[in-house]
């Protein structure tokens, strides 16, 4: 006896299915609905999966969707007229449902115990008002869990500072998280060195404004002389982009595709005293495409890459960009797009994770203006959500 499996999204469509391939008078033999594991059921959806044969020695006839499981029974209860194959195939469907049912039990009960550990160390339902006040004001700012609760051990370790003093604690606050933060400066530029600095980072997080930005200032507010180089050629209108800033900033500016093109390029502009170099937006996960970044880079030889960052992403997101783009060579962070941003939390968990210093943050569109060097106590505000205490 042949048997056919069927999978489809609903019952009623593998019933179709069994009907278009083995006719009308085929024997619906089993059927189960899949879930697979609890995170696959939440995200992949249900299907059904259904045996059929068109020359079962049981009463052959088709069933609804209401009766699929009636008509597995009852096959079940004809099993002196089945052979050993349709036995030992009943009994596989039935030990894979009870593994199914097994493992889904067993996550669900790793995710309980997890929770209760987690609840246990994080002694949040031990706070004061105050101390549960600054934790969840932590939260809303986009501060990882686990480093606001950092954040709250830190401030019940310090004796000389009041508990129940919420002015005291956010200035303790502020000043913890200054002293955690590193920063670059700005970009120290010596006349005709032609130091060369480039921006890297994923699509769309503002890496060609923010070197539009820092050339129109250093060119019309330091004086220096600066030059431009792009190899964004895969992005529709972006080295046009480039070019009407260059323009207007009267800039020499070179776009180049190759690694020669780049050594040609470096080499005419050497004699500069700042070369910026623009590069396209990579996929953290396209490890192929950032090898061939770190190629150019290569012929290049910035003294400083900087890794552009969007305040807009989550934290998971920036420290895994952070951690992707640190194979070619990051020296320092930009955070962009301040100004669209609900919460800065998030820029904690990068400098965890990724131990870069931050060198500017930018907070809008306008250049050469809404670009600053990045500070402790400034980045400590922003993170906190407040401008003074």
């Amino acid at each position: 006896m042949q048997i056919s499996t069927f999978r489809a999204k609903s019952m009623q469509q593998a019933i179709d299915m069994i009907r278009r391939e083995l006719g009308p008078d085929a024997t619906v033999l089993h059927t189960r609905e899949c879930h697979g594991s609890l995170l696959g059921r939440i995200f992949m959806g249900r299907y059904f999966e259904v045996a059929a044969s068109k020359d079962a020695r049981v009463p052959a006839r088709m069933v609804t969707p209401t009766e699929a499981t009636t008509v597995a029974t009852s096959v079940d209860e004809h099993s002196d007229c089945t052979t050993g194959n349709e036995f030992d195939y009943r009994n596989r469907y039935r030990n894979d449902f009870r593994t199914d049912i097994g493992t889904e039990l067993d996550e669900l009960q790793f995710m309980s115990h997890q929770l209760r550990q987690q609840s246990a160390n994080s002694d949040i339902h031990n706070l004061s008002e105050t101390l549960f006040e600054i934790y969840t004001d932590l939260i809303e700012s986009d501060v990882e869990e686990c480093i606001a609760q950092e954040l709250l051990h830190h401030l019940r370790s310090c004796a000389q500072v009041d508990l129940s003093d919420p002015f005291a604690l956010r200035a303790e606050l502020l000043r913890k998280i200054e002293g955690d933060i590193q920063v670059t400066g700005p970009l120290q530029v010596s006349h005709g060195k032609g130091k060369v600095v480039a921006l890297v980072g994923p699509t769309g997080v503002g890496k060609t404004t923010t070197i539009a930005k820092l050339a129109a200032n250093y060119r019309l507010r330091e004086n220096k002389s600066v030059g431009l180089i792009t190899v964004d050629t895969y992005r529709i209108a972006a080295v046009e982009q480039l070019r009407t800033y260059a323009n207007i900033i009267d800039l020499p500016m070179e776009v180049v595709s190759t690694p020669r093109e780049m050594r040609e390029a470096i080499g005419r502009m050497k004699s500069l005293d700042l070369i910026l170099m623009d590069t396209a937006g990579r996929s953290p996960r396209d490890q192929v495409r950032i090898q061939e970044l770190k190629s150019m880079l290569a012929e290049a030889n910035p003294s400083e890459v900087h890794v552009v960052l969007s305040a807009v992403s989550g934290a998971k997101s920036l420290t895994t960009t952070a951690e992707k783009f640190a194979s070619v060579g990051t020296t320092g962070i930009i955070v962009t797009k301040l100004d669209e941003a609900t919460g800065l939390g998030n820029l904690l968990s990068v400098r965890k994770v990724s131990q870069l210093p931050i060198s500017y943050l930018t907070d809008g569109q306008n250049v050469p203006d809404d670009i600053q060097v990045a500070t402790p106590r400034r980045v400590a505000e922003l993170t906190l959500g407040i401008q003074a205490l």
